[in-house]
């Protein structure tokens, strides 16, 4: 049987636990700004969080330095456990919510980006809470970005592979030197785009504390509002949703291509495939969307109590390529209930759920370079099938695209199809109809947020069934950490010698 290093395992965890707690204070400070009446039990949450971190890391302050692979997949996997668990102290100490299937889902929810809620009145929920919420998202959101580029390429996950090698920092296969590096310099434009997000939303017309929580989820691509009708509640300052669509671009773009535009390698981005085909693949999903949303939509259906503008070719343009933008990057924000456009519509979005974000992003999905790369994959096919001799290897960025990670990717799709139809069948199994089985399974799985029918823009998660919760919770979580990282734990092998 494998031997768990529970030492360096525990210890992690413990660190975790500690910067969870202090990140819990930031909201205690938020709280007592506010006077939202909850500042004493939100520093109860925080203080406990922090004091079990302590003791973790007391009890396990000797351990080996190094991580096996075998740990890696643990520690990622139960980090985003842990953090979850005690991410629902705040709300269960204030009485936001007291259930705790209920608060471990919107916490779960958080980390992962995913922006499902079971919330019906969120602008009743204290400000310190509100802001814990969505600091979750903004936490969940960086720890990704470190995780898809320093992380997964070492622990041979979904292809990162890819573009680890153009990540900034050094080449060493030593897990803690690309970290620190990578980590210092991401923090910095993760941090910068979101006070610049914060400055602007404010200068064009929200509060600080509408702009601060609206850019800590965009840059996460995570979803949460502060109101009820999440960005809609905007529809008529038209700037505002500007500045939160370029925002969520940016946000779904690898943040290593945003390092280099800082840099001033602009060739460097602009050449990047991934990067143009996300740019492309919104371009044209906006055209779409807009023609069928000018023409064909029917406006008396189509809005969230704030009502959009019809009959302007503006407003048909603003709505669709938000909502394109939101459902590629996972983001989930709504300025409109897109699910009732069009039956056309319906089908669409649900279709680009499953194309998600750039691979190095905080966006879910499955990624625009997995596509790019199984399309000409496939296509390859066709030439080898007439020339079987032929040496034709898959290219990515110029570069001739490994055996070994072509499979990676092709394992990843076929994971991710099955765990799509379980997810709704089992949905299904808890009495929900075809449309809210199907959405809710996607929408957890591609860390989305609103889905369809029962679970559209205008309903939220709270219909679904206890077990439905946590069934949405594990979809998220397994959406979240690239498949592989947590379901390698339920095999047998995982746990031998060999």
């Amino acid at each position: 049987m494998y031997k768990l290093n529970y030492k360096i395992i525990s210890h992690i965890m413990g660190l975790l636990l500690l910067c969870n707690g202090g990140f819990m204070l930031i909201a205690t400070l938020i709280s007592f700004v506010y006077k939202d009446g909850v500042t004493l039990e939100i520093m109860m949450a925080s203080l406990a969080t922090v004091s079990v971190g302590v003791v973790l890391m007391f009890l396990t302050r000797t351990h080996q330095k190094e991580l096996n692979k075998r740990d890696g997949y643990i520690v990622v996997t139960f980090g985003w456990i842990f953090m979850s668990l005690s991410g629902t102290l705040p709300y269960l100490f204030s009485g936001a919510i007291p259930s705790f299937t209920n608060a471990f889902f919107e916490t779960m929810s958080g980390y992962t980006t995913t922006g499902a809620s079971i919330l019906n009145e969120i602008e009743v929920i204290p400000k310190g809470v509100l802001f814990w919420r969505s600091l979750t998202h903004w936490i969940g959101g960086m720890g990704i970005i470190v995780l898809a580029i320093a992380i997964l390429p070492l622990l041979g996950i979904g292809g990162m592979q890819l573009f680890a090698a153009e990540a900034p920092g050094p080449s060493a296969d030593k897990l803690h030197p690309r970290i620190t590096d990578t980590a210092k310099r991401l923090w910095l434009i993760y941090v910068g785009y979101t006070a610049a997000e914060t400055i602007l939303l404010q200068l064009a017309g929200m509060n600080f504390f509408d702009a601060i929580n609206h850019a800590l989820s965009t840059l996460s691509t995570g979803g949460f509002s502060t109101k009820n009708a999440s960005v809609a509640y905007w529809n008529d300052q038209p700037i505002i949703q500007y500045i939160i669509i370029l925002f969520m671009f940016l946000a779904g773009m690898n943040f290593v291509l945003s390092y280099f535009g800082f840099k001033g390698k602009i060739q460097k981005v602009i050449k990047d495939e991934e990067f143009k085909f996300y740019a492309l693949f919104t371009v044209v999903f906006t055209i779409i969307a807009t023609l069928i949303v000018y023409y064909k939509a029917d406006p008396s259906i189509s809005s969230i109590d704030h009502p959009m503008v019809w009959g302007e070719a503006e407003s048909a343009f603003r709505h669709s390529l938000f909502q394109v933008i939101a459902v590629i990057t996972t983001t989930g924000f709504v300025s409109a209930d897109f699910t009732m456009w069009t039956p056309f519509l319906t089908v669409f979005f649900f279709g680009i759920m499953f194309l998600g974000g750039s691979a190095g992003s905080t966006s879910g999905g499955m990624k625009v370079m997995r596509h790019i790369i199984t399309i000409r994959n496939g296509i390859l096919e066709f030439k080898r099938t007439l020339h079987p001799r032929a040496v034709l290897p898959v290219r990515y960025n110029t570069r001739a695209v490994s055996k070994e990670i072509v499979f990676n990717i092709l394992a990843f799709f076929i994971l991710y199809m099955l765990a799509f139809i379980i997810g709704s069948v089992v949905l299904g199994a808890l009495g929900l109809d075809f449309e809210t089985a199907i959405g809710g399974a996607a929408s957890s799985l591609g860390n989305i947020g609103p889905a369809f029918g029962k679970l559209s823009p205008v309903n939220n998660f709270d219909v679904l069934p206890t077990f439905g919760k946590w069934w949405c919770c594990f979809l998220m979580l397994i959406g979240r950490l690239e498949l592989f990282t947590v379901l390698i734990l339920l095999t047998p092998f995982f746990w031998r010698n060999r």
